[in-house]
């Protein structure tokens, strides 16, 4: 239930971490708070800076990924795979995507309140991380909002430096 003007300053911390941090301290300096989705990979995991995160004042959400992590276990294990929407294997992959998208988003709750979550975008992926909740709802799992299903872009004035550029409206979601 935003203001009239309300600015969402959303931080995707794909890689270094510290990064984000030193910006989420100028931010909190300034009385700013933001919200910083962090992926489950090395490049972006780091449980003391999460928890320093959230100690600033800020929100910390989960940048999921699963759609691509699941078809990676998929494809380990049946190399010649034929995953087409609407076959028997993108079901399991929906499946085991789901369980690994709660998997990750509990270890994440073990060290932080986790209310938000944000699909990281794969354009090279064949495979669209949003596709999970197609399946499944994710506020069946306490999740208040997830971007691109819970704002309506034709009400909100998008800003994004996506590609290292500021036309967000020119910007596919999945990027």
């Amino acid at each position: 239930k935003p203001k009239d003007k309300v600015i969402v300053l959303r931080h995707d911390v794909d890689i270094l971490p510290k990064n984000s941090l030193r910006f989420a301290c100028i931010q909190s300096e300034m009385g700013i708070t933001g919200s910083y989705y962090f992926r489950v990979v090395p490049e972006s995991w780091d449980e003391k800076i999460i928890k320093e995160i959230v100690g600033l004042g800020h929100e910390v959400g989960y940048h999921y990924e699963n759609m691509d992590t699941a078809f990676g276990k998929i494809k380990d294990k049946r190399p010649k795979a034929k995953v087409k929407r609407g076959n028997k294997e993108y079901d399991q992959l929906l499946d085991l995507a789901y369980d690994d998208f709660r998997y990750n988003l509990d270890k994440l709750r073990k060290l932080v309140e986790v209310k938000t979550i944000c699909m990281h975008g794969s354009p090279r992926s064949k495979y669209d991380n949003k596709a999970i909740w197609d399946k499944y709802d994710y506020k069946s799992l306490g999740i208040i909002g997830e971007p691109y299903f819970d704002v309506n872009f034709n009400e909100v004035f998008y800003l994004t430096d996506t590609g290292r550029r500021w036309d967000g409206w020119n910007t596919s979601v999945r990027d």
